[in-house]
């Protein structure tokens, strides 16, 4: 798992909602919220995906573009993120490059079988491209609060 003070994969391609290849370096110049998450349309998932789009506004004024990244396909982002009127971007990453990168793909235990899946994970990327805050393993209830306090704490140090 990449850690704060390490440079984010920036030139690693993924789809966009639209279907296009996006990238992080495309997003340089901004604070970037980028959220990995299991499973569109699971419990927990759409419980954080919600919670982002509740405090999508205060996370924008201080400064940073929330984006989720998952493993499901653009269809699937697509109708996730119409049923709940999420205002930012999903990601497919579907091949795992992204989520590997960042150390967010990897072994987990589902129901007692091991298996490859997404790690919940979250990172705060600087105007940069440099990691400047890590959630390793997301527990969703409160983390979007830890998430504003972060980003206020970090503006109010600039």
């Amino acid at each position: 798992m990449l850690k704060v003070g390490e440079m984010a994969p920036l030139d690693h391609e993924v789809l966009d909602a639209n279907g296009n290849p996006t990238k992080l370096q495309d997003f340089l110049g901004q604070k970037i919220v980028l959220y990995f998450y299991p499973k569109d349309n699971t419990p927990g998932c759409t419980q954080e995906a919600c919670d982002f789009r509740d405090f999508n506004p205060e996370i924008e004024k201080l400064g940073a573009k929330i984006i989720g990244v998952s493993a499901d396909s653009i269809e699937s982002h697509t109708k996730f993120a119409d049923k709940h009127e999420l205002p930012f971007d999903l990601w497919s990453d579907s091949d795992h490059t992204l989520s590997e990168a960042f150390g967010a793909w990897g072994k987990k235990s589902i129901f007692g079988k091991i298996g490859f899946g997404m790690t919940r994970a979250t990172f705060v990327i600087d105007e940069n491209g440099k990691i400047i805050k890590a959630w390793p393993k997301v527990s969703v209830n409160g983390h979007t609060a830890e998430v504003i306090k972060f980003l206020k704490e970090h503006q109010n140090n600039e």
